[in-house]
């Protein structure tokens, strides 16, 4: 089973107890997640009116045995430029944080778990937001 990667909206699901994703949080031996992501989170929780009970149950969270901050490397910027190129040949431009994300799934072999669609147009990459979409 292919580790999962987690973007930031499948994170927060998780925390409002969405059956699908947590499906797939039960299911995953691997959670990786992005610097990326951990700093779209705490930005979040900083915006917020819970902010230290969200840092503290994501500390939690990264806590667990099964769950792997991913470094960003010369290696994921080779990621991130093919597909910033590939997409920009294809005229469907998505968020720059996203595609970090996805140059670090790539990176790492994981399935990016996420209710973003722009995604999809991202070649080679498998995402989804459910356990039959990630676990096939």
């Amino acid at each position: 089973m292919r580790p999962i990667l987690l973007d930031t909206n499948a994170y927060v699901s998780f925390k409002k107890g969405d059956a699908s994703t947590l499906e797939i949080i039960q299911k995953a031996e691997t959670i990786g997640i992005s610097p990326i992501v951990c700093g779209e989170l705490l930005a979040g929780f900083d915006h917020g009116k819970k902010s230290k009970q969200n840092r503290i149950e994501f500390q939690q969270f990264l806590d667990s045995p099964r769950v792997k901050i991913f470094s960003i490397s010369l290696d994921t910027a080779h990621f991130f430029s093919q597909i910033y190129c590939c997409l920009k040949i294809k005229g469907k431009p998505i968020p720059t944080n996203d595609m970090w994300i996805a140059a670090q799934a790539m990176e790492q072999g994981c399935v990016v778990c996420t209710f973003d669609k722009h995604f999809d147009d991202i070649e080679g990459l498998i995402c989804g937001s459910t356990a039959a979409d990630l676990f096939v």
